[in-house]
């Protein structure tokens, strides 16, 4: 199969699809291997260090042109629509639930869109989404940490404290990846934290590992709202697969909240959870409302590329062998978790979260490709 991997150009996004050693190892399976042109900068990936692997450099007309299968990090975004065409399998985050516009081109265009965070294992699992939860959740309370600093208009607290100086209060919201990996840091920092989740198996499971580091509640807006009034950090970390995330901290919320906290809303990629969110860039991060510094970064993995694009190939590539190999139909056929990535396929949307989002019609994958192995 012929693959290639597209330069992100969405602001500030640092990161690539494959690094050099993923594409070597298509490239001794047979496959051909094409790679924008500077696609791997920001990655600390040279084009030569891609030449060296097999792979060939091209222009992006040629990448989106002449692939069979095209791999991406982000969603694309307006300037590339026009690209988007039947018989191309697009493999990439696409969080299109929060994205009307994209979901209208990608079934306008025909082409087959596979999304890394929808694919979902039997034991629910998402492993094509977790590493980049994991840094997400890591930078999560490293970025808060910083903007409460008072040059920032932070309110002027250290999460560690000192000795004799109660150290600083983080609030996650959501006990998943995202939220498990925020506390760790957070701990590390030296903060008192504090756990709201909704599943009482996920919070046993997390008062084991966590070793009664962390205080764990019932999560409802009634403690969702009571929580979040004596925090100096909140950080959105639900997840509702595929879907929009939910409002939990509302604007009336804020009016009781101190001055000068911090929100971080991990969840802003898919719509963000925190009702007065919207998305901002490593360039800009944060905006204030009622006094409360928002930081709401759509791609925080980004801003630690080499990190993330080595996580990231680490988990994508074994699927990418399979639809090389096997061709999409096939390679669905054979992989349940796989076949749940498929979000838009001849112009239909096949992931129900995605249509119920956007009021659009629904079409299970099987109504449109045979899931029964060849």
């Amino acid at each position: 199969m012929r693959i290639a991997v597209a330069k992100e150009i969405k602001p500030d996004e640092y990161r690539v699809a494959l690094t050099p050693a993923g594409a070597r190892e298509l490239v001794q399976k047979g496959h051909e291997v094409l790679v924008e042109a500077t696609a791997g900068e920001g990655s600390a990936f040279a084009d030569a260090d891609y030449e060296r692997a097999g792979a060939r450099i091209v222009s992006v007309d040629d990448a989106w042109a002449q692939a069979e299968l095209l791999l991406k990090v982000k969603e694309p975004i307006e300037p590339e629509y026009a690209r988007l065409r039947e018989g191309l399998v697009l493999f990439t985050y696409l969080h299109i639930a929060a994205d009307e516009p994209l979901t209208r081109a990608l079934t306008e265009s025909g082409i087959a869109a596979v999304a890394y965070e929808t694919v979902e294992t039997d034991d629910r699992r998402l492993p094509l989404l977790a590493p980049m939860s994991e840094v997400a959740g890591r930078l999560a309370p490293q970025a808060a940490a910083h903007f409460l600093e008072k040059p920032l208009g932070g309110r002027g607290v250290l999460l560690a404290g000192t000795p004799g100086v109660a150290p600083g209060r983080v609030v996650v919201l959501g006990g998943g990846i995202v939220g498990y990996n925020a506390a760790i840091i957070a701990l590390g920092l030296g903060a008192q934290v504090t756990i709201l989740e909704r599943s009482i198996d996920r919070m046993r499971h997390l008062d084991e590992i966590l070793s009664d580091r962390v205080t764990l509640l019932m999560s409802s807006s009634l403690q969702v709202e009571e929580s979040i009034e004596r925090a100096d950090v909140v950080i959105g970390a639900v997840l509702i697969l595929g879907a929009r995330a939910p409002k939990l901290v509302t604007r009336a919320m804020l009016g009781h909240m101190q001055q000068g906290a911090v929100l971080v809303d991990v969840a802003i990629d898919q719509g963000g959870c925190i009702e007065t969110a919207h998305p901002t860039t490593h360039s800009d991060p944060v905006y204030q409302v009622d006094g409360i510094t928002h930081y709401c970064v759509a791609n925080m993995p980004g801003g630690v590329p080499i990190t993330s694009t080595k996580a990231l190939t680490n988990a994508t590539l074994p699927y990418v062998e399979a639809i090389a190999d096997h061709g999409l139909a096939e390679a669905v056929a054979r992989d349940g978790a796989l076949a749940r990535g498929v979000n838009v396929l001849d112009g239909k949307i096949t992931y129900a979260a995605v249509a119920d989002a956007h009021g659009l019609d629904f079409t299970p994958l099987e109504d449109v490709l045979p899931l029964t192995p060849a």
